[in-house]
């Protein structure tokens, strides 16, 4: 079967979710990966750094136990235990998408395909051709000019492959990615130092979450440098461990065991013939319209390939909407703003919508209103600390939620739905949230923004 309806590149987030949405409405797909089915997602970030991270969290409850009365210890972190896990959770998710890709009927083909023509892929001298053609071969992880990757300067594909943990880490960039692995390795015992160029950590975030990161890991014992630059790695051996020195802009020089650099993700649209083929590209990204359709006929793009941000979900979505477009049910195209934005660290920063400097730029003049998880009976049960910070446009809607601590990633469903709807505090301060929950404190940033503050001050 050389010939589909749709011939995908790409087996991650998007390209899978819109194989088997294509498949639900009678349309045949082609599927080309060149690894494993679920991409970089399911093996190499969200899922494996999400399993770590758990275990991170009960490393520190089983550490923290003494302060609740339960008599708990950690003798040590078995990496290769937590390894285990972390693989267990990711084969089974795996050969979960291996059955819905055989009960979709979706003909999977390995290999690493090429576009050679609007209409046309190669894959290892096969040529497979469909009515339309999606990009959906993801990102890869950058580094810095000058510093290469190998020994004991690592990206976050081979930090999920450790066998130790090290004693002493410096993190590369203070971003998603840095601070979910510097959260996972002091939890596991390191000593951890992250440097960031930029005045903050999570600089793409709100300066809310940026400070109360930053206090909450200080108050870790995780140090932070800001506004830090590197002038040059100096490595100890060709080992991982086997020791590196950074050096600083300021003439620092900081030691440690592994350098992780954690500089952000990379669209993966070289060595795919794309510009061969000529589909524009604009520094690395496909370019698209609002349907995410590239400027050759039928030939689409979706997830990191397309400039945004970088999310699994926000690929799963494109997905789907591209099947359904081609299906011909003419979706409305996806509102980048109300994808929200969780970083899985100790604590937990969730958002949706705009920050308040960019809700200033765009409507002028916003008002603010943040409620401190200090009056909120089940954050005080977790012992967290943190707040919720409302931002709200003059029209009276909410334009942007931004949250800190233990867990408030499991209340960002409530506040897309929020920014989807374009509801105002008063339309939401009625709404009854169930006590004791975290997710009461989101119900009562709403009150209070309603000018009916119970456990605060408006």
């Amino acid at each position: 079967m050389n010939h589909a309806d749709i011939v995908i590149l790409g087996g991650g987030s998007g390209g899978y979710a819109c194989a088997f949405r294509a498949a639900q409405l009678g349309l045949s797909v082609i599927l080309v990966e060149k690894d494993k089915l679920g991409g970089t997602c399911l093996h190499r970030g969200c899922i494996p750094t999400k399993a770590l991270l758990h275990a991170a969290e009960v490393a520190d409850t089983a550490r923290e136990g003494d302060r609740i009365g339960v008599k708990s210890s950690v003798a040590g972190i078995d990496l290769a235990g937590v390894n285990a896990y972390k693989d267990s959770v990711i084969t089974k998710l795996h050969k979960g998408l291996q059955g819905l890709a055989a009960v979709n009927k979706v003909t999977l083909v390995n290999g690493t395909g090429r576009l050679v023509g609007p209409g046309t892929v190669e894959v290892d001298g096969q040529r497979y051709t469909g009515r339309h053609v999606v990009l959906a071969t993801g990102s890869y992880a950058k580094t810095l000019p000058g510093i290469e990757i190998g020994g004991p300067v690592i990206t976050s594909d081979q930090a999920l492959s450790l066998d130790v943990v090290p004693d002493k880490v410096i993190v590369l960039g203070g971003g998603v990615i840095g601070v979910e692995f510097a959260s996972v390795w002091r939890s596991f015992g390191a000593e951890v130092t992250i440097v960031e160029a930029l005045p903050r950590l999570l600089p793409g975030d709100d300066e809310f979450a940026s400070k109360g990161l930053t206090r909450a890991f200080r108050k870790r014992g995780i140090k932070v440098r800001t506004k830090a630059r590197v002038s040059g790695v100096e490595r100890g051996g060709d080992g991982v461990t086997d020791g590196v020195t950074v050096i600083l802009d300021n003439g620092d020089r900081l030691e440690a065991d592994l350098l992780l650099v954690a500089v952000g993700r990379g669209p993966h649209s070289a060595g795919h013939g794309y510009q061969e083929a000529g589909v524009t590209v604009d520094r690395g990204f496909v370019v698209t319209d609002e349907r995410l359709r590239t400027n050759l006929p039928d030939v689409h793009a979706v997830g990191d390939l397309v400039a945004g941000p970088q999310l699994a979900h926000r690929g799963f979505q494109h997905g789907i909407f591209v099947a359904e477009d081609i299906a011909g049910l003419a979706p409305a195209p996806i509102d980048e703003d109300t994808i929200p934005r969780v970083t899985y660290c100790r604590p937990e920063v969730a958002s949706v919508g705009l920050t308040e400097t960019a809700a200033t730029e765009k409507y002028g003049a916003v008002e603010t209103l943040t409620y401190d998880l200090a009056g909120n009976g089940k954050s005080q049960i977790l012992q967290t600390s943190g707040g919720i910070k409302l931002i709200k446009a003059p029209n009276g809607a909410i334009v942007g939620v931004t949250m800190v601590g233990e867990r408030v990633g499991e209340l960002i469903g409530e506040a897309q739905v929020i920014l989807g709807t374009g509801a105002t505090a008063t339309d939401l301060a009625s709404l009854v949230h169930a006590h004791p929950t975290q997710n009461e404190a989101l119900g009562e940033a709403l009150l209070a923004m309603a000018g009916k503050p119970l456990h605060t001050h408006a």
